[in-house]
């Protein structure tokens, strides 16, 4: 998949005023810090698409961006930590819930893991909530240029048996680094193979 453009369209705290689902919807998702913004603008070659920051959780709402006027990349807000009340990480765990069990266009989620570190309670809770749900996914494990490629080996292992405590059929990931740009055109052409199944009134 080429990107020709990409525009954001707009930013709420509710499901229910996302845009028209008329079109399909790819969300990125993951615990604050992981790289997300990074590996958006990577994806799309626009350097200040999605903003980042040093500080975790900086996008605070769903963020809508148009690509190529056919689909629509959706960047949630992460989950875990941020500098913020436990009100407002409350709401967020209401709105990002609603957000994916009730988006009628949402066809798949890609959840960004950060490949330096051991397996976290809170990434594998997660990806068992989507299973629950039957919300269709994929892993990204991220930031995978900060350590040798054994190391990244190793971390990715751990992961994956820590999933097959729950999971029979493992779900398709990907690695990648916002600074060589490595998986970029995997996770695009498997977007692209997403989006190609999308009807409008097959999801109610």
């Amino acid at each position: 998949m080429q990107i020709k453009t990409a525009e954001f369209i707009v930013s709420n705290s509710d499901h229910k005023l996302c845009p028209e689902p008329t079109k399909a919807e790819i969300a990125f998702i993951g615990r604050s810090n992981v790289g997300k913004s990074s590996l958006i603008n990577m994806l799309t070659n626009k350097k200040n698409l999605a903003k980042t920051s040093s500080a975790p959780g900086k996008t605070q709402l769903i963020n809508h961006f148009e690509i190529n006027g056919q689909w629509y990349l959706v960047d949630l807000p992460g989950y875990g930590y941020a500098i913020t009340s436990k009100k407002n990480r409350a709401l967020w765990g209401k709105m990002i819930t609603n957000y994916i069990t009730r988006r009628e266009s949402l066809i798949s989620i890609f959840v960004l893991i950060d490949s330096r570190i051991s397996p976290q309670k809170i990434d594998l809770e997660f990806l068992n909530f989507l299973g629950e749900n039957q919300i269709p996914f994929s892993i990204v494990f991220t930031k995978i240029d900060k350590q040798t490629p054994r190391i990244t080996k190793k971390n990715i292992e751990e992961f994956i048996q820590a999933l097959q405590k729950d999971w029979v059929e493992l779900p398709q990931y990907f690695t990648s680094s916002a600074i060589n740009k490595t998986g970029r055109e995997e996770i695009l052409s498997e977007i692209e193979h997403l989006i190609t199944y999308f009807k409008p009134d097959e999801k109610e």
